[in-house]
């Protein structure tokens, strides 16, 4: 009986539309912007997500909002279970399409496209980091790593020195032969980042990356985002948690489906 493995990167395999779009989508740089000519990575406009739409049961999960992210930002969409943000987090991260509206990410129209070529923007574009790790347990470090570039067809020399390369960022260059349970929740948390951040997409997604960890642990992490932010990298944070939020550059607050505030956060790492 085969195993079935969920990859954040990829969790389900490429048809052949898929695997063309793979092939052709431009390797995009976060500190030029030219290969798509626009300063907004993330441009959503009037988008509705609806379930059981017309029915008595039914649930509008997000309400007729519009949001922007431009290139580089330290964005935290921050809310209390089911205001939305959840939804809000597997649209922008191209898990799920919404049922009304548009999304443009890297100014390509993604809210109706199959979920096969969803699968490849995935692949290429979005770094995913949660709050559960998942981690492969029967898997080194590097082997974690390693595992997205796998589904985008790398070779292994070139694989293995992204997830290196990857690995020694986090500070980790003495664990890439251990494996997720020879570890702390910490260390593993930072095989997370670097398997996200392997492959150089332009954007992360955080949902709740220090949930399971301890205050000192959960600091780090956000250190290791920061730094990631600094260097270019657009990070999305999803989280419930206020301080955690301060964190960031700027807070969009959701509540019931609809954003209620989008400004500057108060603090940064210090707050």
């Amino acid at each position: 009986m085969p195993i079935w493995v969920w990859i954040p990167a990829l969790p389900w395999p490429l048809d052949k539309e898929g695997a063309m779009f793979l092939k052709k989508a431009p390797q995009l740089d976060v500190t030029t912007q030219e290969s798509v000519g626009t300063d907004l990575l993330v441009d959503v406009r009037q988008m509705s997500k609806i379930y059981n739409e017309g029915r008595e049961n039914e649930v509008r999960a997000l309400d007729n909002i519009s949001l922007e992210v431009k290139w580089g930002e330290f964005l935290c969409i921050l809310g209390q279970s089911g205001s939305g943000k959840s939804t809000l987090m597997n649209i922008l991260g191209c898990l799920d399409i919404p049922t009304y509206g548009t999304y443009l990410l890297n100014g390509q129209a993604v809210s109706d496209m199959k979920p096969s070529v969803l699968a490849g923007i995935r692949n290429r574009e979005i770094g995913f980091i949660f709050q559960g790790f998942n981690l492969i347990p029967a898997l080194t470090a590097l082997e974690n790593v390693e595992l997205p570039l796998i589904y985008r067809g790398m070779g292994r020399e070139e694989r293995r020195q992204l997830a290196t390369d990857a690995l020694m960022s986090v500070g980790l260059e003495k664990r890439m032969d251990h494996r997720p349970g020879e570890m702390s929740g910490g260390q593993q948390q930072r095989v997370a980042i670097a398997r996200a951040v392997a492959a150089k997409p332009p954007i992360i997604m955080a949902d709740e990356p220090t949930g399971n960890l301890d205050s000192a642990s959960g600091l780090e992490i956000m250190r290791q985002l920061s730094t990631l932010n600094e260097h270019g990298t657009s990070i999305i944070l999803i989280t419930h948690d206020n301080h955690l939020a301060q964190m960031a550059k700027r807070i969009v607050t959701i509540q019931d489906g609809h954003i209620i505030s989008d400004a500057p956060s108060k603090g940064g790492l210090d707050a």
